[in-house]
């Protein structure tokens, strides 16, 4: 027989218990109880040390009660759990109730950046005439963004570039031509290739920025012309502003182009007639031109008595202060929503 004493203790501890969990009114009160009564250092382990003075005959006897306690406990303790659990998420519902008679609340629909609007618009009108995309490296050996385009390092055009050096042999591109000679020397010819992307230079002010976006175009092929070129050009300026524009060619100088040529177009919001954004002038300077220089060739390995092209490249911030008429670079940059949001259509 277990020793009445022992056993009325572990029916009172039991009732006691139960009675916790019953008064338990959170989870955490509830398991704080459990501890008590079932855990390692609880009612249960405690009295089990009981065990060792008791009689071979009425340790298995008292096992046994102390098993009956134990899963009454459990399964009072996991009875008061679920009741505790469905009164608070019943409460949480109550509190996060939502009235959907209410209106919803206005998100700002997002759009694309002007000058990522401009440079697909070009990448789409060129893709029409054969050009597709070619992209390269932002830090550039000086071969890549000099030498191998005809401008050495004594050469007075690398004034004309105010450039970030990384180191004595690597920049940060000071145009996206570079991509160019990597077309050069990775592909063979006849191509018609687009390089678009980010470039640097030392300047700031209303209508410069250090960081600003370029776009490249060259063709390769047997028999290549001005005319070619003129052709090419004047065809993407009045399927970007309007084919009421004329284009304008001026002879100018850049060390992988010879000849070389800047273009213009008639301003597309005076049409011509003179307004604040051309300086009265009637027309805007858009960017630089001209045929390949043979020079370029012979250092991309390429003959040129067998091959010939022409290389075009312009400015997306000053293609898109024209589209949109913005006067001033920097608010391409300043991430304000306000300027932003004019563009979401």
């Amino acid at each position: 027989m277990i020793p009445a004493q022992l056993l009325t203790n572990l029916n009172d501890k039991l009732a006691a218990a139960l009675a916790q969990l019953k008064a338990s009114s959170d989870l955490q009160k509830l398991y704080d109880a459990k501890v008590a009564f079932a855990g390692k250092q609880g009612f249960l382990s405690e009295i089990m040390r009981e065990m060792a003075k008791l009689s071979k005959e009425e340790k298995p006897l008292f096992g046994k009660e102390v098993n009956r306690v134990k899963d009454e406990f459990e399964k009072a303790y996991t009875a008061r759990e679920d009741e505790l659990k469905s009164a608070a998420l019943l409460d949480k519902v109550n509190k996060e109730r939502i009235d959907v008679s209410l209106p919803g609340a206005h998100l700002q629909a997002g759009a694309k950046h002007p000058i990522a609007m401009v440079m697909d618009d070009v990448i789409a009108i060129l893709a029409r005439l054969g050009y597709t995309v070619r992209t390269g490296p932002q830090i550039e050996k000086d071969w890549y963004n000099f030498e191998a385009l005809n401008i050495p390092p004594d050469h007075p055009a690398r004034d004309m570039q105010d450039t970030f050096y990384i180191d004595a042999d690597h920049v940060l591109r000071t145009h996206t031509s570079p991509i160019q000679i990597h077309t050069l020397l990775s592909e063979k010819p006849p191509f018609r290739a687009l390089a678009p992307g980010s470039v640097y230079r030392c300047d700031s002010d209303v209508s410069h920025s250090p960081n600003f976006h370029q776009i490249e175009g060259l063709l390769v092929d047997r028999q290549v012309s001005m005319a070619d070129l003129k052709g090419t050009i004047t065809f993407l300026l009045r399927e970007l502003f309007g084919s009421a524009v004329n284009v304008r060619f001026r002879p100018s100088f850049f060390p992988f182009t010879e000849p070389s040529a800047e273009f213009d177009c008639s301003c597309p919001v005076c049409v011509g007639k003179g307004c604040r954004l051309c300086k009265q002038s009637g027309w805007i300077e858009i960017g630089g031109s001209g045929l390949v220089n043979p020079r370029v060739f012979e250092a991309v390995k390429l003959d040129p008595k067998q091959w010939q092209g022409f290389a075009f490249g312009f400015g997306i911030e000053r293609m898109a202060i024209i589209k949109y008429g913005i006067d001033d670079i920097r608010l391409f940059y300043e991430n304000d929503q306000r300027f932003l949001r004019q563009f979401n259509v």
